[in-house]
This record gives C-alpha cells, structure tokens and sequence, in this order.
C-alpha cells in the first residue's frame, strides 16, 4: 500500500518505512506527526481524492532537523555598473520516518497534526493578537464613561 501526500508545498509517493526530506516542521525529534493531505491511496483498491482523501493519513516519526546542501548563486551586472554578488542558502528540512498510512479514521487518532513553521507562527500570532484586541476597544470605552 502506498499514499501520495503534499506537504511544504510538494507531493511525496510514500510506503511504510520510506525516511523523507521534507520542508521544515514544527515538531522535535522523536515526535509522532501526521499527514493530513492525502491526495491518493494506492493498493488493491486505489483510492483518489478530489482534492484530498477524506479521514485518511499518513503517520510519521521526527527523525532530526537537517539542512540540505548549500546553494550558491551569483549575480554579476555588467556594462557601466560592473558589481557581482555571492550569496549562499541551506534550506531547514525535517527528516522524517512513515510508520503507518491510514486509509480511513484519521479524526479519531490522536497524533499531532504535521504543520509548517510559517503555519504555527501564523496560528499562534492569531490566538494571541485575538484576545488583546477584544480587550482594548472595552477599557476605552469605560474610561470614556467615567470621564463623563
């Protein structure tokens, strides 16, 4: 049985067992996560999505936190301006071990849902701006009714 899943924005044909390179996730090492985003299960009896699977998963084990091999770009501007510029990247990836691949009862597990760094910041900056701005607007308005 195998399952294509997308995650950080790209599709992985996984089977049990298969160690991935994928963009980098929220989680530590040795943490239990899960795929949401099936988009197929393949087997006796394949199973396409449209778009995504419905209550299917695929479970993974946090290997590390690596990065992958150093890019190097180069600009050179020619003519009149004659200036050059190296720059090097190493993109943070999250290895990761698939131990299980759900076809149905992804809901009723209880493994924590794999999400990107980007996603986490964006929910937790949600929940914390969320309740200082419910609060800011009501101490106005009652120091304004006691002024008058």
């Amino acid at each position: 049985m195998f399952a294509v899943l997308k995650t950080g924005g790209k599709q992985y044909k996984v089977q049990a067992g298969d160690v991935l390179r994928v963009e980098l996730i929220a989680a530590n090492a040795g943490d239990k996560i899960q795929f949401n985003e099936i988009l197929m299960i393949g087997g006796d009896s394949p199973v396409m999505g449209a778009p995504l699977v419905a209550g299917a998963a695929v479970q993974a084990e946090v290997i590390d936190m690596i990065k992958a091999d150093k890019v190097i770009t180069y600009h050179k501007r020619r003519r009149k301006h004659s200036s050059q510029r190296t720059r090097g990247h190493r993109q943070k990836l999250t290895l990761v071990r698939v131990t299980e691949i759900l076809a149905s009862g992804a809901d009723k597990s209880d493994v924590a849902r794999a999400t990107g760094t980007a996603a986490a910041r964006r929910a937790a900056h949600n929940a914390e701006a969320k309740p200082a701005a419910a609060e800011a607007p009501k101490a106005k308005r009652a120091a304004k009714k006691t002024e008058a």
